[in-house]
């Protein structure tokens, strides 16, 4: 993009006159925000829509989720104007720097929506045709605050700096139909832009509206009332991501949710494609569709439904659906693979279970066992048996993940249906995950061998000879990004952690699998230690954490707080914070973690093995050279491979241990045997900590007690991680783990976001 600074500084002010009637020198922080990214807008528009207008073949990613985080540094980065930019800014006196404020859009709650994210702008920067459908969210996730040390959540209200880099597209409105009321969908297109390549594809985001906002009558007659109930009725579809469902209400909110953005996303596709004299029967030509896991697969119905109401048979229908479905599944976990009570989905979408009966009458006529090959059973619908059995490909997200899928999880359909399944290991875009957040890292790279690396990362194994000369650079640079978190963690959470201490890493979504409860019992544990003046020599070590808890997890929230307390036990005692402190970051989002990864020396990926589909924080942490603490999960496995588990620290069961260890798994004799561990599972309950509301002591019997006590083997791993976490503590500083470190980000070409879109490309969207 051709960057003009006197144009760009005139196309500025005459925004900031039109829109808010003020100028350069009157505008506040938030109107230059709005003018500055409407008239880059202004300059993109003719390459978007150009890219709309092409006739070849695209794909559409449907996801409940689109982690964007903040856009306006990575749209300048991708359109090369980010210097030009700061730049012409700086020139009238305001810095660039101070949209740092500008709130994340925080659509997504983890790595599914990250992902999502990621996909979207590789897609783009690789020039494949991929747009984004899903849900613009008005309060996004939630706002996470401590009280007392327990997790409070608030209204994310992330629109309040504006929406510049959306576009509202009312032509392309749409009614969604329930049984008992009809929304407005109305679309909010963001544009994605390619890395330096005038590619721009599109995010589309709907919103949910009544269809009449005022009905006259019923105000004359002083029942506007009723009016607003049904306003907030309709409203409350797009308020937050993933509402509470522990209870039927919550359940059916999602419900509406999920079956909202795909009727909106496929009857604005269908249209349109009619509209062109498109032939329904040849629709997989010119479409296909990505299933971000089960949330979207109300998707597969839904085309079927309207497929039929335009005059297709049910099997030329089915026909049609399967070539132009795809899925991809992110769990093996039972209790995450979607089920929907089949009374409760008929009564509020009846036409569209209607079409999953006529699946599941289809799916019987193929002879198949009934107790392994089934879409509805005991009043049930399963979603990803509905998937599976109406798409071209399913994929898992690392080979360990994969495999997992093929031996058990999807075990039946995999033998019956071969073919079907292939594994697309997760990426990161390398842009926003090393080129933005560290860009003084990156200028050292470039500099040994140059910027191909931006869209081809498999060239960063060209730096492995270089590495002994880089070192002393490396280590500068690491030390500048951990005194910069220092003082970023100081100023937001009121924590002062020594830039000079190891940073001891693990932000991701809080659920007791990733094992935050197993990380927390080793900072106990090392307390203990030090107390007793058994580690006087401990390494001065942070240990930071990030991550929000679901509303309704209440085992997740009690996590939450046991950290919390212990960062209060820690960061209280002066006897041990000398060499110890601990903090929970509150509302971890995308830009905190941009200033995470970068700044970290260990990265905890600690989860029970079996358990993690794949990771992404594990590939941005290695992407900024930062060696991996954890076990043989998901991704890890594969980096690993890359990098050489001999510069990683890897401990714990293996997938094949952990299922014979939980057969007849006795937590409460392996804590019994091992002082220093029960010393620690004591604490919960001994009054160490406040736990007013009992939460702990529910934690501590949640490892010992219950249906499937320590189900996730916190108990069984804690020794082994104790002694490879010691170790790695140990031989911090050395050249020898600095080597490590750079060892890994040579390696990480892999992980990639721009190898995975282009794998999909090929082997299952067959898009170019």
């Amino acid at each position: 993009m051709k960057f003009d600074k006197k144009v760009f500084l005139k196309d500025v002010e005459n925004i900031l006159r039109a829109d808010f009637a003020c100028d350069l020198a009157t505008a506040n922080k938030k109107e230059l925000y709005n003018a500055v990214s409407k008239a880059v807008m202004q300059e993109a528009y003719p390459d978007w829509i150009a890219a709309k207008r092409q006739q070849k073949k695209r794909c559409g990613y449907f996801s409940a989720e689109f982690l964007m985080g903040r856009a306006i540094f990575n749209n300048l980065m991708n359109l090369g104007i980010l210097d030009g930019v700061r730049d012409a800014l700086a020139s009238v006196g305001e810095d660039l720097g101070q949209f740092e404020e500008v709130e994340d859009a925080a659509l997504g709650n983890g790595g599914l929506g990250r992902l999502a994210a990621c996909y979207l702008e590789s897609a783009a920067s690789m020039g494949l045709p991929l747009d984004g459908y899903g849900i613009r969210y008005r309060y996004g996730l939630f706002r996470q605050v401590f009280a007392d040390g327990y997790q409070k959540e608030e209204g994310d209200d992330w629109l309040k700096w504006g929406d510049p880099w959306s576009v509202r597209v009312e032509r392309d409105a749409a009614i969604v139909h329930f049984s008992d009321m009809d929304i407005l969908a109305v679309p909010y297109d963001m544009p994605i832009f390619g890395y330096h390549n005038t590619v721009v594809n599109t995010l589309r985001l709907w919103s949910s509206e009544p269809v009449t906002a005022f009905d006259f009558e019923t105000f004359d007659t002083m029942k506007g009332e009723n009016k607003a109930v049904e306003n907030f009725n309709a409203t409350k579809i797009c308020d937050v991501l993933y509402p509470n469902d522990n209870t039927m209400v919550g359940k059916l909110l999602r419900l509406r949710q999920q079956y909202f953005m795909v009727s909106a996303s496929l009857q604005d596709i269908v249209r349109k494609y009619k509209a062109a004299g498109g032939d329904f029967k040849a629709l997989p030509e010119k479409f296909c569709f990505q299933l971000n896991d089960t949330h979207p697969v109300l998707a597969i119905p839904e085309l079927l439904r309207i497929l039929r109401k335009e005059g297709l048979s049910f099997e030329e229908a089915f026909l049609v659906a399967k070539r132009c479905f795809n899925f991809t599944n992110h769990t093996i976990m039972a209790e995450a693979l979607e089920k929907w009570d089949a009374l409760a989905l008929s009564d509020l979408l009846p036409d569209v279970y209607e079409q999953i009966v006529a699946c599941q009458e289809r799916l019987e006529l193929e002879g198949l066992d009934p107790n392994k090959f089934f879409i509805i059973r005991d009043g049930t619908v399963h979603m990803a048996n509905l998937a599976i059995f109406v798409s071209s490909k399913v994929n898992g997200v690392a080979e360990i993940h994969t495999d997992i899928l093929k031996r058990e999880t999807f075990r039946h359909w995999y033998e019956q249906y071969p073919e079907k399944f292939v594994n697309i290991t997760n990426g990161i875009t390398p842009r926003r995950w090393l080129l933005l957040n560290n860009p003084k890292l990156a200028a050292i790279i470039d500099a040994k061998i140059g910027g191909a690396w931006h869209t081809d990362l498999k060239q960063l194994a060209r730096l492995k000879p270089y590495i002994g000369e880089i070192l002393p650079d490396f280590k500068r640079v690491k030390g500048e990004n951990k005194e910069k978190l220092a003082a970023y963690i100081k100023a937001r959470e009121g924590v002062e952690i020594p830039a000079g201490f190891i940073f001891d890493i693990q932000i991701k979504r809080l659920h007791e699998y990733k094992r935050q409860l197993l990380n927390a019992f080793s900072i106990l544990h090392f307390y203990f230690e030090i107390k007793d003046g058994k580690m006087n020599d401990f390494p001065p070590t942070a240990f930071i954490f990030g991550a929000k808890a679901a509303p309704g997890y209440y085992m997740a929230k009690a996590v939450i707080k046991l950290i919390n307390e212990i960062a209060k036990l820690v960061n209280g005692d002066p006897d041990v914070s000398r060499r110890m402190r601990v903090v929970f970051v509150q509302d971890y989002d995308v830009s905190y973690a941009e200033k995470l990864v970068c700044a970290a020396d260990i990265s905890e990926q600690i989860s029970t093995a079996g358990m993690e589909a794949s990771g992404t924080g594990n590939m941005k942490f290695m992407l900024n050279g930062t060696v991996t603490l954890g076990t043989m999960d998901g991704a890890n496995v594969e980096i690993c491979e890359e990098a050489g588990r001999e510069n990683n620290y890897i401990f714990g069961a293996t997938v094949e241990e952990v299922a014979n260890v939980k057969r007849g798994y006795d937590p409460l004799a392996v804590i019994n045997a091992d002082p220093a561990l029960k010393r620690v599972c004591d604490a919960l309950v001994n009054g160490t900590f406040s736990d007013d509301r009992g939460m702990l002591v529910r934690l501590h019997a949640s490892l010992i007690s219950g249906h499937e006590p320590d189900r996730y083997l916190v108990a069984y791993d804690f020794a082994d991680y104790i002694r490879v976490k010691k170790r790695l503590l140990y031989e911090f500083g050395t050249d020898e783990f600095y080597t490590k470190c750079l060892l890994n980000l040579c390696a990480a070409g892999k992980f990639s976001a721009d190898r995975s879109v282009t794998d999909y490309a090929n082997l299952i969207w067959h898009i170019n």
